[in-house]
């Protein structure tokens, strides 16, 4: 008599074995199982958002009980010209993230993927940036970007006079910069996980038919990597509509209100201009704005249509 075993050499439950006999299917956890997840994101995300939109209806310069106000927060902002320029800003910040970021994670993570000499280290060092707060590594670089005593003063043949934050395409490319410097550490780690879990026959099929590495990347790689690109992608798309702490600490919104992006916005409203309510309400089209893109991605992509569980199919 033989006993069937698991791939960590326990019996599965004899219920499970005579299922798998009979041809049934095994039932699948209980909701119990999911009840602790779903309370965590009950009380940590889904009540803030509803104290939130419950917050945008009404007038509170955050002393005192808060004065219901009806839609006059959502009808500034209809009207308010800054709000609709951090918007554009925050998209086009994350737009231009999204495009500096992919190429880059993509590469170093099939290249981290592989077996080179010194990959480990190189790999080791690279990740560095990602053990960072953001809120170092925007001290960081203000002070390396510093036009008086940072790099710029020493390359003026480069940088000009050295104030890249003093005008507007230069302050949202170091935001752009300093953001993919952070970020494209993090992107790579999910591109390395995904690239080394690629079936290798295809590359020996590939080698067999007379396929360079240049074209097993194109038609092999990239494929596979479908999913975890989309996956990717909209993180890069939420982080990038989200970022605060890098503006605040290099640009502060400046110059002017040039980099003034939405996250940013929140923050002077609600805690400079003691405007809760309408700050509240700029939160809320962040979020809608943030799901509207994700959903767009997501349903261009046509990820919301993959059945299969291997990337790419």
């Amino acid at each position: 008599m033989t006993t069937t075993t698991t791939s960590t050499g326990v019996a599965p439950p004899k219920a499970a074995r005579g299922a798998r006999r009979a041809g049934t299917a095994v039932p699948r956890p209980g909701l119990a199982w999911a009840a602790p997840a779903t309370l965590f994101f009950a009380l940590f995300a889904v009540l803030p958002l509803v104290l939130v939109a419950v917050l945008s209806f009404t007038d509170w310069d955050g002393l005192g009980a808060p004065q219901f106000a009806g839609l006059d927060n959502w009808r500034a902002l209809l009207h308010d010209h800054t709000m609709l320029k951090s918007l554009w800003l925050s998209v086009l910040i994350t737009v231009l993230g999204v495009a500096v970021q992919t190429p880059l994670s993509i590469l170093l993570g099939v290249w981290a993927a592989g077996r080179q000499r010194n990959r480990a280290v190189l790999s080791a060092v690279f990740f560095v940036p990602l053990l960072l707060s953001a809120t170092a590594v925007s001290v960081l670089w203000r002070a390396m970007l510093d036009p008086n005593f940072g790099v710029p003063a020493q390359a003026r043949w480069l940088f000009g006079n050295g104030n890249l934050l003093g005008m507007q395409s230069g302050a949202i490319g170091v935001l752009v910069f300093v953001g993919a410097w952070q970020y494209t550490p993090f992107h790579t780690l999910i591109y390395q996980g995904a690239a080394r879990a690629i079936p290798q026959v295809l590359y020996q099929a590939a080698e067999v038919d007379g396929a360079g590495t240049v074209r097993q990347f194109f038609h092999i790689t990239l494929p596979q990597l479908r999913t975890t690109m989309i996956t990717s992608m909209i993180l890069m798309v939420v982080g990038g509509l989200t970022t605060f702490d890098t503006v605040l600490i290099l640009t502060q919104g400046g110059p002017g209100t040039d980099t003034t992006i939405s996250a940013y916005y929140m923050y002077q409203q609600a805690f400079k201009s003691f405007d809760f309510g309408g700050g509240a309400a700029i939160a809320l089209v962040l979020v809608l704005v943030a799901t509207v893109i994700s959903l767009v991605v997501v349903r261009v992509s046509g990820y919301d249509r993959m059945r299969s569980s291997s990337e790419g199919l």
